[in-house]
């Protein structure tokens, strides 16, 4: 991956609806060059896919937790129970495997406070091998990137 690949990427980032032309305007290449690319970025799995960015208040779930889990025992079969149940559970949007205190980090998007008050005690509560819980709640949020920062080793 080289520079022109890096730009590539950071620009459909941020503009995933570029077409060809306007995104080889700006990563200074012909459009043929740069659609070749684009598929060998897509094909190699460095771009995994297009989305929309959609605006979690106005979608209706204006609530933003993170939940620190920790399990009883870090056995291969709890921890694929866990995995497997999490992967479920469509509000929890991001599930990070842990150094330190925490085993996982959830964020979850929800509607209110009693809708993630049910799903902690329909759903969450249901996962066997849960030692402990512990939710944090966001009061807001002061930067949300989508771009990648270049690699600092590169």
């Amino acid at each position: 991956m080289d520079d022109i690949d890096l730009r590539i990427i950071r620009e459909l980032q941020a503009d995933g609806r570029l077409t060809n032309q306007e995104l080889a305007d700006r990563v200074r290449l012909s459009p043929s060059p740069c659609l070749r690319r684009v598929r060998r970025l897509e094909e190699a799995g460095l771009i995994r896919g297009y989305t929309a960015m959609v605006d979690q208040v106005a979608y209706g779930l204006p609530i933003t937790v993170f939940v620190r889990i920790r399990l009883e025992r870090h056995t291969a079969e709890a921890v694929a129970v866990f995995e497997e149940h999490v992967a479920l559970i469509e509000h929890i949007q991001d599930c990070y495997l842990m150094a330190g205190s925490s085993d996982y980090l959830l964020r979850v998007v929800i509607e209110s406070l009693e809708a993630y008050e049910r799903l902690v005690r329909d759903r969450i509560h249901a996962i066997p091998g849960i030692a402990s819980i512990e939710s944090s709640f966001a009061f807001g949020s002061v930067k949300q990137s989508r771009t990648y920062p270049r690699p600092l080793l590169s």
